[in-house]
């Protein structure tokens, strides 16, 4: 069984006619799962116990024996780590903020009663703030089909699981595009619904205002049939919405072509990904092709709309769940993450007015684009990242992922979606369709028309554990042109980034040493420091034989990044500090050795 052969409504069916018992079902899954945790053991946070996965399907064996209509039957799912799942921690990706919950999200327990199977929990960009899916102290989920470049985010454990074939659906959550970005570059299907189609109860607010749940599929059918499950008002979410007869529904095999705008060529930015540009092109081919009508449309204003999620009053709303937590212990948070946090502070009453009234006039000129076109095609993302990049330029690259996405939710539309093919390095770009709120059904039969004639090769999974490596922080003279920096480049290290440790550091020159040398010393983060270092990727043998050379007072220990992950790195001994002198100042031992003749 591939990955895309995980159909919902295809396994549900043979599972309700008995060709497949549910139990078979998970048993494969359950061994897939345990594949997959040897190549990306970050994609879970949690999982439920694989007794349990085998007790529960084979209650729903026993159920659909007793006649009981299951529609999706011993479908296995996973959702991401701020939605609750009874009997499973919620942690949002931070550690110091987990809980027990009570009761199951009211999504989750739909799908449950439904028949579908919960696998476990999925790694996220911490509080869902971010969408690269690095911003994580449980690591950082990558793309399955290129696994140097990121998975995308917020909702990254969850695309990852179900492109990888791990899981036949995930939930996700999506305030900024977190339920489409990880859908585009793992070449999924990811339906953003209208705010309030699927109840948020149950589920950790990133903007409670904004918030949606989200599903990512292998196809439009699999969505549609999670949605058919979940949309429904609950009273239990005073942001649930009714919702109501079909009013913007166009059916584009019997009345006129559906009326699709595209962005003034004005409008788009691919950051000079070229082949994202050829891949767009030629989704606009294939949307004619399904009989769609194009029609050229200015939509800088949706975009300068985006810009109000971040840089406007919005950014506030997440200290709502955040602020005690990080009034108590800032040291908990993904660095990046308490950066946003803290800036949200700032922001006053006077500034959410602000904020509502610009809006306000955006959503006017958003509701006039609806008198001329049905829905809007934009690229999902104008490019993808390597991970490397992205925790070297964690803010300005998230924005650019954004550019498509942020608007949706700000101006209540829904949106849908769809693969659009392959860059050459593997991973995936997308296209989504945008539409009015309650416009699924619409999105639902153009998005079906295009599925219908995409044509595209989907690269190979990268599935087999790469050789094994460590990663090494170096802090002072094994830098890039440093003295001993030939100690890396002889054992062919692989550069992966140039970052700081976490806030809870000391640099000292060290007295005596030849060549000169710094000590690394952890102090702590009510008095530390963020200090430059360089991370590199040795193998294991090369790591080895590195080790063996480090001289006292010197040794490899663990170091802290400013992302929260740790990796080995240089530590000192007590007596390293015997007449060195404390340089964390300046930030660095670059910084230190280049200093003006005035700091001397």
């Amino acid at each position: 069984m591939s990955p895309s052969e995980l159909s919902v409504r295809a396994l549900s069916a043979q599972v309700r006619s008995g060709s497949l018992s549910a139990e078979q079902l998970v048993q494969t899954v359950l061994a897939r799962a345990e594949a997959f945790a040897r190549i990306q053991p970050q994609a879970f946070i949690s999982r439920v116990p694989d007794a349990q996965v085998l007790q529960r399907a084979k209650a729903i064996d026993a159920e659909l024996a007793a006649g009981v209509y299951l529609p999706l039957a011993g479908v296995p799912f996973v959702v991401k780590d701020n939605i609750d799942a009874a009997g499973l921690a919620t942690t949002a990706a931070c550690p110091e903020f987990s809980y027990q919950p009570i009761r199951s999200a009211t999504l989750v327990m739909l799908l449950e009663r439904a028949g579908a199977v919960l696998l476990g929990k999925a790694n996220l960009d911490q509080f869902a703030t971010g969408l690269s899916g690095a911003r994580s102290p449980y690591g950082v989920p990558h793309c399955v089909f290129n696994r140097d470049y990121i998975s995308g985010g917020s909702s990254s454990g969850s695309a990852v699981l179900v492109a990888a074939g791990v899981a036949g659906f995930s939930l996700g959550t999506d305030t900024a595009g977190s339920g489409r970005v990880p859908a585009a570059i793992n070449g999924l299907v990811g339906l953003k619904p209208t705010r309030g189609r699927w109840s948020n109860a149950g589920v950790v607010p990133a903007c409670r205002s904004l918030d949606c749940v989200t599903v990512f599929a292998h196809s439009i059918d699999d969505a549609r049939c999670v949605d058919e499950v979940l949309a429904q008002f609950d009273a239990t979410d005073p942001w649930s919405r009714l919702v109501p007869a079909p009013t913007h529904d166009i059916d584009v095999t019997t009345q006129r072509p559906v009326l699709v705008g595209v962005a003034a060529r004005a409008n788009l930015d691919f950051s000079g990904d070229m082949q994202s540009a050829a891949l767009y092109d030629a989704a606009l081919d294939t949307l004619k092709r399904s009989g769609a009508e194009l029609v050229e449309v200015d939509v800088q204003p949706l975009l300068d709309a985006a810009q109000l999620l971040y840089a406007g009053p919005w950014v506030a709303e997440r200290l709502e769940v955040t602020e005690a937590l990080l009034k108590a212990r800032a040291g908990a948070f993904h660095p990046v993450v308490r950066g946003i946090l803290q800036e949200a502070r700032l922001v006053s009453a006077a500034d959410a007015f602000r904020g509502m009234h610009a809006l306000q006039a955006y959503q006017g000129v958003a509701t006039a684009l609806w008198r001329d076109i049905d829905m809007l095609c934009l690229p999902t993302t104008p490019t993808t990242f390597r991970v490397t990049d992205m925790l070297a330029d964690p803010v300005q690259l998230n924005s650019i992922l954004g550019r498509y996405t942020n608007f949706v939710n700000l101006l209540d539309m829904s949106a849908l979606a769809l693969p659009a093919g392959f860059r050459s390095n593997g991973t995936g770009f997308g296209i989504s369709l945008i539409g009015p709120a309650w416009s699924e059904p619409a999105l639902f039969r153009a998005g079906s028309a295009y599925e219908a004639l995409l044509q595209v090769s989907i690269p190979p999974l990268e599935a087999e554990p790469r050789a094994a490596t460590i990663e090494l922080a170096v802090v002072g003279a094994h830098l890039q042109g440093q003295p001993l920096h030939w100690q890396l480049t002889s054992r062919q290290a692989e550069f992966v980034c140039r970052t700081q440790t976490a806030p809870a550091y000391q640099l000292y020159a060290m007295a005596g040493q030849q060549p000169a040398k710094p000590a690394l010393v952890h102090s702590g983060v009510q008095v530390g420091t963020a200090i430059e270092v360089e991370v590199y990727r040795l193998g294991v043998e090369a790591f080895g034989s590195f080790v063996a050379e480090v001289p006292a007072p010197l040794a490899i220990g663990s170091v802290q990044l400013a992302d929260g992950r740790t990796v080995k790195g240089f530590v000192a001994e007590p007596r390293a500090l015997a007449g060195a002198l404390d340089i964390s100042q300046f930030g660095g031992w670059r910084a230190w050795r280049t200093r003006p003749p005035e700091e001397l």
